[in-house]
């Protein structure tokens, strides 16, 4: 692509390219580059074309960025589509890890009871339901991260402009699923621990 002055034209006898001449003269865009945000731009635009010529109408008047973001609306559409099911599939991983972590701590409640019988106190209960919930989680976590960066290696190769892992978004997701384990052990564990243990003991 190249551009000619409005006023340079070529003349030719062919009338094929004389009507070709003609139609690339045709101004179909001006390009007005400002320092900044410019008050009431438009109205001064359409008067000083006006002045030049009364028959040039401006039919749209759009900054750069709008052109850029209605050329990209669909990407964006699908940006936030992604983005939206990600969140949901984070929101529904940390309710499973909820329910299955606080359901094998309640599958405990009479392990405790003995365990409590037998002399061991409410802290002591409450740091071995930690402990082995900890297990599971540095288990899990072991194997997502990595498991999530070769993902993301892989989509480089099939999308353009995506970085193979976001150190933000692991430490958000890791932070949230964490967050959500900790507290299906520290609830059910905490129960379990203030229980009597002949009510430990009897609960099946």
């Amino acid at each position: 692509m190249f551009f000619l002055p409005e006023a340079q034209q070529v003349v030719y006898d062919d009338a094929r390219f004389k009507a070709l001449e003609d139609r690339s003269h045709v101004l179909n865009a001006a390009v007005l580059q400002t320092q900044g945000s410019v008050p009431g731009l438009e109205p001064q635009v359409r008067h000083a074309l006006a002045q030049v010529n009364p028959d040039l109408a401006v039919i749209d008047f759009t900054s750069f960025s709008a052109q850029v973001d209605g050329n990209f609306s669909q990407n964006t559409m699908l940006a936030r589509l992604t983005s939206l099911f990600g969140l949901l599939a984070l929101v529904l991983a940390s309710v499973g890890l909820y329910g299955v972590t606080a359901y094998s701590v309640e599958r405990r409640t009479s392990e405790i009871g003995i365990r409590m019988a037998l002399g061991a106190d409410r802290m002591n209960v409450l740091r071995l339901v930690l402990r082995g919930a900890l297990v599971q989680i540095g288990v899990g976590l072991a194997i997502g991260i990595p498991a999530s960066v070769l993902a993301g290696y892989a989509m480089t190769t099939q999308l353009f402009g995506v970085k193979p892992y976001a150190p933000g978004i692991l430490l958000v997701t890791t932070g949230v699923l964490g967050l959500a384990a900790m507290v299906a052990t520290l609830l059910p564990g905490r129960k379990a621990a203030t229980l009597e243990p002949i009510r430990a003991l009897r609960t099946e």
